[in-house]
């Protein structure tokens, strides 16, 4: 289909349920990078979910316990990044774009340039919001939107949240976070960092509200007209009910969960791109790298390089794991959002990161 760079479609899926709204990410992404469908503002919302980055290990992020005691759904992203907590309280918004659109392909000037406009489309309800590097909206100090994006080739997916009326405590007990962090003062900590519609406004606005001023701030940016159209095209249709069959499955959930095993080395590495984790089996005999296991809040491209990565480290003599890196990152074509091969480096040879 022939794109319109005038027009920006808006598209609201409504109240779904997890597994729903990640089968439509990947409909829409795909859809948009084939030419299927038109530059797209979608809305949405979801029933309440737990969800994980498309790298990160399951149990290691979420309380599977009170998900499952809650009825909480678990689902995987297609984007990495870190764990979330999703309900009925939070309005998110999702841009699918390309790079000739947004005039750049740098995700740090296109990360303010939404930011921005995405604060002046809520600053409309009569709050001051504003954008705070990296990619965090605020008012007077407090965030109120989090935000993140994605490429697919020439295609962005960029997505936003937005709390309306939002439960942190709810948020904390979701994630797999140390105990003494569940304390009450904790909470109140984290309940000084974050703010929602709802307590600034002193009312709970209408979706329809939120969603006409934070699209019309879109259009005023990018200098585009508003096509409201709540209906998939027959391509994004199927593109979705394929992608539903492969996500609303205990196999993509739970797809990095690793195997326990009595001869386990953990390591953390805080990079400038995300949190990198890693497990390692070593035989200590041969002083080899017998299997590793990476997750992390972090964003690359193509989604199956971590996997790759991992097949191809597998029984490297520990001494060669630098160079091994460094090889296979010289011969992939990866896309490194924010990090470098000297990050799984530091992550699986601290001593060689120390000692350079």
């Amino acid at each position: 289909m022939t794109r319109h760079s005038q027009t920006l479609r808006v598209l609201d899926t409504g109240l779904r349920r997890g597994a729903e709204n990640i089968a439509l990410n990947r409909a829409l992404l795909e859809a948009h990078q084939a030419g299927e469908t038109p530059h797209t503002l979608r809305f949405l919302r979801f029933t309440p979910a737990a969800l994980v980055g498309f790298h990160q290990d399951v149990a290691q992020e979420l309380r599977v316990d009170y998900c499952q005691a809650h009825q909480i759904e678990i689902q995987r992203r297609i984007t990495g990044g870190g764990a979330i907590y999703f309900d009925e309280t939070q309005l998110g918004w999702e841009l699918y774009l390309d790079k000739a659109f947004l005039g750049s392909a740098d995700m740090t000037e296109i990360a303010e340039r939404i930011c921005v406009a995405a604060a002046q489309g809520i600053s409309r309800l009569g709050i001051e919001a504003q954008f705070r590097p990296r990619n965090d909206i605020e008012v007077n100090g407090r965030k109120i939107s989090g935000t993140g994006g994605a490429f697919d080739g020439n295609s962005i997916m960029y997505q936003g949240t937005l709390l309306l009326d939002f439960d942190i405590e709810r948020m904390l007990k979701v994630l797999h976070i140390p105990a003494e962090k569940l304390a009450d003062k904790a909470i109140a900590s984290a309940r000084e960092r974050v703010v929602n519609l709802k307590e600034l406004l002193g009312y709970l606005p209408s979706f329809a509200e939120v969603q006409g001023h934070l699209a019309h701030a879109f259009a005023e940016d990018f200098a585009v007209s508003l096509d409201w159209d709540n209906a998939l095209n027959p391509q994004e249709q199927a593109r979705f009910e394929a992608a539903l069959a492969e996500i609303d499955s205990p196999e993509w959930v739970y797809q990095h969960t690793r195997p326990a095993t009595a001869h386990m080395v953990e390591r953390v590495y805080k990079a400038k791109g995300g949190l990198l984790r890693a497990a390692l089996q070593i035989d200590t005999q041969t002083a080899c790298l017998k299997q590793v296991w990476i997750t992390g809040d972090f964003f690359v491209k193509p989604q199956r390089l971590i996997l790759d990565l991992e097949a191809f480290l597998k029984d490297t003599p520990l001494d060669q794991l630098p160079a091994r890196i460094q090889t296979f990152f010289a011969d992939y074509p990866a896309e490194l959002l924010a990090l470098n091969p000297e990050d799984f480096i530091a992550l699986l040879c601290p001593e060689v990161a120390a000692s350079s």
